[in-house]
C-alpha cells in the first residue's frame, strides 16, 4: 500500500471568492536573548482560542470575531499582552523578556518536574477514571457518523498559478482559500463524504460500522481511493496509549507512560459550558520522537476531556508530513458524560519540511449525533460480510446529501465537486492521470485490455542472457467478474520463447467462490521460498541475475499447470483446493542437473537408470487465515490496503505416482505463521515462523530447498548470506525475527537525531534433516545434498529511512563459516516510500 499512498499523493500535486476571518495574527515569539521559544502559548485575549508555538517560535492564530489583543505566556515567564490593531496583522515579533517567579504558583523552567507537579496529579486522576468516561462505561453502544476528507493543494502563488503545469486549467485557481490553522493560501482539489451507522459491545470488543452512503468528487466509487483515505485516516481514541498515524505508534499526552516524554504544565482554569475545567499544556521533552505539543482542558469531577488540541513536534521521524494538527471537542451528556462530538484532523504532506515547501493538505472531519446505550445485539450482527457491495451506497442524489449531511458545505467545498466535474473533460489533466496511473499499476490503460506490467520487460540471467517479456490482461474495471492474463518472453541466449497464460472467474460474491486454471512454460529459480505455492504467473526475483552476485545458471525449465477452486466462507478465511501437473528439467544441463534414480543401482545394474526429467501430477488443499486483513475492491482480484496482518497458512499435498505419466507417491504438509507486532513506543516486530515435511521419497526437483538471496536487495523470507541450493531438507523448522525501532534509539543520540534514520535488528534460523531414502535418489553430483542440521543462522542490523527512501542491511553469517564459497558478511538494500 505504501506505493499505493505515494502515487496517489503524487496525484494530488499535480492535480493542484475568500471567505475571510474577521482577526489574523501571525509571528514569533522571542525570550530575552533573541532566541525563538518554542511552545509558547498564545491566545486571544479573554477567549479558549489559542495555539502553541513549534519548534522555531512560530505560531499563526485566527479568529472569526473581532479581537483587540494577545496574550502571550510561556512557564517561568510573566504574561505578556500585545494589542492587535488591525483585523489582519502578520510576521509580529514578541519579546517575553527574562523570566520572573510568581508567587501564587509553582514555575516550570526547562524540563518540568515529576514531583509535586499539579498537571501530573490531573493526569493520574484521569488516568484512574479513563474506563468510566465516554463510550467504554457502556456495555454496548450505537450512534450515527458523518465524515468528510479533504485534499487541498497549499502554498498557492503566482508562479504555481503561471506554471506551464496548469496552462489551460488556470479555472481551478477560483477556489483558493487561507487555512484557519497556518495561515497558507490553499486549493481544495478532493473531497470525500461518508454517512455511517457505527454499533460497539464493550463486553466482547465487537465493532462494526455500516457505511449508509459515500459520495467524492470526480471518482465515483473508487474502492481503491476510499480505501486509501480510510488507511490514510484511521480511527484512534485519545485515551489510549499509543496513537497510530501513517502506520507510526505517537506517545498519547493522556498516555500512562506520557510523563516519561512530555512536559505537562497547569496552565489555567475557567468554566465552560457550566463546567469548571483546567487547562494543561504540554510539549516535548526530546525533539525527534513521536510525540505532540499542546493542551487540553478537563473537567474538575469526572477528570474527562472536554477539548483536547495535538500538533505533531515537526522534527518527529515520519517522512512526507510536515504538520499533523489534532482537535477534539465533547460534550456534556446527563450531566456527567462527556461524548466525543467532533473530530478534525488536519495534515500538510510535502516533500521538504521548510516553512515555503509547497504540498497538500488532507483535513478530515468527523461528527458524531444520536447516541444511543445498552441496546445489545446478537453476535452474528457483528459478523463482517465477506464480500459487501452495495452500488447505491455510492449513487445517492443531491437532495439526499442535503438533507442528511451533518453540516452543510461551504462555498469551497461545494466547489470541489464542479471543479472535478470540469478538469476531467481537459485533455491535459487526462494525460497527467493517466501517466500517474501507468507509473501505479505497472500497466498502460487501453479498451478493456492492460498492457503490462512494464517493469518486467527486460531481464538477464546467465541462461537466457538479455530477456524480454511483453504481455497484458483484460481490464473492463477494478472489480471484473473475471480476468484473463497473457504472456511470451524470448531470451536472446537460449533462443527460446516462454509463455503463460492464465484466468479466474468470481462465481459467488457473497462467498468469493472462484475458479481458476492455466499453463505456463518458462525458465525459473526454484527454491526461493520454503513454503511453496501454484502461483502460475508469478516470476521469482531470483530468476533474474541483474542485480545480483554468484553463479545463478542452477535455473529449471519449467512446464506447470494448474486448476484450482476457492473459496471464502468467513472473512480473511480461504479455503482453496487444486491439481497442478508440472514437468522440470535443467536449463542449462551444463551447469546443472536433477538427475535422479529412476531405477537404484544393484548388483545386476551397478549403474542403475538415471532420469533427468520430472514428471509430477498433484493434489493440494490449503487453509489461508488472515485476522486484520483488509482487502480493496470486489471483483475476481483484490489488493491490500497493507501488509501488516497476521497470517497462518497450511497446506497438503499429495502427488500421485502413474497419474498422466506421474513418477512419485509422496505427501507434503507445511505451515506458514506471520505476525507483525506494534511493540508500544517502540516500534515493530515482525516473527515469521514456517515448518514442513516430506513423506516419500523424491529427488531433488521436489525437494524443500531453503531459500538463498544472491541479489544485492533485501528480500523477505530468505537467508541473506545463503546461495541457491546451499541447503535442503525435507523436514524443516525456520524462524525469522526483526524489530524496527522506528528511529526511538538514534533520536536520543544528539548528532544522529536530525538525519531522522532508524534501526532495524534482526535474526534468522533453520534446521532441516534429508532421509536417507532422498539422498540415495540423487544421481547428481554438481550440487551437494546439505541439510542444517546444525541449525543455520544469521544475524543483520540494518538503518532505513536513509534520503527518506533508502535501507542499508549489514548481514553476518553465525555458522557454517568453513563450507566452500560460503559468505560470512554482506551488505544489501531496499528502496520504499514509507511514512
Amino acid at each position: 500500500m505504501t506505493k499505493k499512498i505515494f502515487v496517489s499523493l503524487s496525484f494530488f500535486f499535480l492535480c493542484i471568492n475568500f471567505l475571510t476571518a474577521q482577526t489574523k495574527v501571525s509571528g514569533i515569539v522571542y525570550d530575552e536573548f533573541k532566541q525563538p521559544l518554542p511552545y509558547a502559548n498564545v491566545v486571544f485575549k479573554g477567549t479558549t482560542e489559542g495555539i502553541i508555538t513549534n519548534e522555531e517560535g512560530k505560531f499563526y492564530l485566527e479568529s472569526k470575531s473581532t479581537q483587540s489583543a494577545i496574550v502571550v505566556t510561556f512557564v517561568g515567564m510573566e504574561p505578556k499582552e500585545v494589542p492587535i490593531e488591525k483585523a489582519v496583522t502578520y510576521n509580529m515579533e514578541i519579546n517575553l523578556g527574562a523570566g520572573k517567579m510568581l508567587n501564587e504558583v509553582v514555575i516550570y523552567t526547562g524540563k518540568t518536574s515529576k514531583k509535586n507537579n499539579p498537571a501530573i496529579d490531573i493526569l493520574r486522576k484521569i488516568w484512574a477514571r479513563k474506563k468510566k468516561n465516554g463510550l467504554r462505561q457502556f456495555k454496548q453502544y450505537q450512534y450515527d457518523k458523518y465524515e468528510k476528507v479533504e485534499f487541498d493543494l497549499n502554498t498557492i502563488d503566482s508562479a504555481l498559478m503561471k506554471s506551464k503545469l496548469f496552462k489551460g486549467m488556470e479555472f481551478v485557481f477560483e477556489q483558493v482559500d487561507t487555512s484557519d490553522v497556518t495561515g497558507k493560501s490553499y486549493l481544495p482539489i478532493f473531497i470525500n463524504e461518508a454517512l455511517s451507522q457505527v454499533y460497539g459491545d464493550n463486553t466482547n470488543g465487537k465493532l462494526k460500522e455500516i457505511t449508509k452512503a459515500n459520495k467524492n468528487s470526480g471518482f465515483s466509487n473508487n474502492q481503491q481511493l476510499i480505501a486509501f483515505i480510510k488507511d490514510l485516516y484511521a480511527e484512534y481514541d485519545i485515551y489510549d496509549n499509543y496513537l497510530k498515524f501513517f502506520d507510526k505508534d505517537f506517545v498519547s499526552p493522556l498516555s500512562r507512560t506520557g510523563i516519561n516524554v512530555y512536559n505537562y504544565v497547569l496552565h489555567d482554569s475557567t468554566y465552560i459550558d457550566n463546567k469548571w475545567c483546567y487547562n494543561i499544556v504540554f510539549y516535548p521533552r526530546r525533539k525527534n520522537e513521536l510525540t505532540f505539543k499542546g493542551d487540553f482542558w478537563v473537567n474538575d469531577t469526572t477528570f474527562a476531556i472536554k477539548k483536547i488540541n495535538l500538533t505533531a513536534s515537526r522534527g518527529a521521524n515520519i517522512n512526507w508530513v510536515k504538520e499533523i494538527y489534532i482537535e477534539q471537542e465533547f460534550e456534556v451528556l446527563n450531566d456527567s458524560v462527556f461524548l466525543l462530538t467532533r473530530d478534525h484532523m488536519m495534515s500538510d504532506f510535502a516533500f521538504s519540511k521548510k516553512d515555503k515547501s509547497r504540498g497538500v493538505y488532507g483535513k478530515r472531519t468527523t461528527l458524531f449525533r444520536n447516541h444511543k446505550f445498552d441496546i445489545k445485539k446478537e453476535d452474528k450482527f457483528y459478523k463482517e460480510d465477506v464480500n459487501f457491495y452495495d452500488p447505491e451506497i455510492y449513487t445517492k442524489s443531491d437532495d439526499f446529501w442535503n438533507e442528511n449531511r451533518f453540516e452543510s458545505l461551504n462555498k469551497d467545498e461545494k466547489g470541489v465537486y464542479k471543479m472535478l466535474d470540469t478538469l476531467k473533460t481537459v485533455k491535459k489533466f487526462k494525460r497527467l492521470y493517466n501517466l500517474v496511473s501507468i507509473l501505479g499499476s505497472g500497466y498502460i490503460e487501453m479498451d478493456n485490455f492492460d498492457y503490462g506490467p512494464i517493469f518486467s520487460t527486460f531481464g538477464y540471467n546467465d541462461v537466457e542472457g538479455i530477456r524480454v517479456r511483453t504481455g497484458g490482461r483484460t481490464y473492463f474495471g477494478p472489480n471484473d467478474p473475471w480476468r484473463i492474463q497473457a504472456y511470451t518472453a524470448y531470451g536472446f541466449k537460449d533462443n527460446q520463447f516462454k509463455y503463460g497464460i492464465s484466468g479466474k472467474i468470481l462465481l459467488d460474491k457473497k462467498n468469493r467462490f472462484i475458479i481458476s486454471g492455466g499453463n505456463r512454460r518458462d525458465i525459473e529459480q526454484i527454491g526461493v521460498s520454503l513454503t511453496t505455492s501454484n502461483d502460475l504467473l508469478g516470476r521469482s526475483f531470483a530468476s533474474s541475475s541483474l542485480f545480483a552476485s554468484g553463479d545463478n545458471s542452477k535455473l529449471t525449465s519449467v512446464n506447470l499447470t494448474n486448476f484450482s477452486a476457492e473459496v471464502e466462507p468467513l472473512k480473511n478465511l480461504v479455503f482453496q483446493a487444486g491439481m497442478s501437473y508440472r514437468t522440470l528439467k535443467s536449463a542449462s544441463p551444463n551447469t546443472f542437473s536433477l538427475d535422479y534414480y529412476k531405477v537404484m543401482p544393484d548388483s545386476q545394474n551397478p549403474q542403475g537408470v538415471i532420469e533427468n526429467e520430472v514428471n509430477q501430477y498433484e493434489f493440494n488443499a490449503s487453509i489461508d487465515y488472515m485476522p486484520g486483513r483488509r482487502p480493496i475492491g470486489y471483483g475476481v482480484e483484490r489488493t491490500n490496503v497493507d501488509s501488516n496482518f497476521a497470517r497462518l497458512y497450511l497446506s497438503f499435498s499429495q502427488g500421485i505416482k502413474g497419474v498422466f505419466g506421474s513418477d512419485f507417491d509422496y505427501e507434503k504438509v507445511q505451515l506458514y505463521y506471520r505476525q507483525p507486532l506494534l511493540v508500544g513506543g517502540f516500534g515493530r516486530l515482525f516473527t515469521t515462523f514456517e515448518a514442513g515435511k516430506i513423506f516419500g521419497t523424491v529427488p531433488l526437483g521436489l525437494m524443500g530447498v531453503v531459500p538463498g538471496n544472491q541479489s544485492f536487495f533485501i528480500i523477505d523470507n530468505t537467508y541473506n548470506l545463503m546461495n541457491y541450493y546451499e541447503f535442503m531438507a525435507d523436514e524443516y523448522v525456520s524462524l525469522h525475527f526483526e524489530h524496527n525501532f522506528n528511529g526511538r534509539l538514534f533520536a536520543r543520540v544528539p548528532f544522529l537525531r536530525k538525519l531522522n534514520w532508524r534501526e532495524i535488528i534482526g535474526i534468522k534460523g533453520v534446521y532441516g534433516t534429508i532421509s536417507d531414502e532422498n539422498r540415495a535418489i540423487n544421481a547428481q553430483t554438481a550440487i551437494p545434498y546439505r541439510a542444517p542440521e546444525d541449525v543455520y543462522w544469521e544475524y543483520h542490523a540494518g538503518i532505513g529511512n536513509i534520503f527518506k527512501v533508502l535501507r542499508i542491511d549489514f548481514a553476518w553469517r553465525g555458522n557454517y563459516l568453513d563450507l566452500p564459497d560460503a559468505n560470512k558478511f554482506t551488505v544489501k538494500a531496499s528502496f520504499g516510500f514509507y511514512f
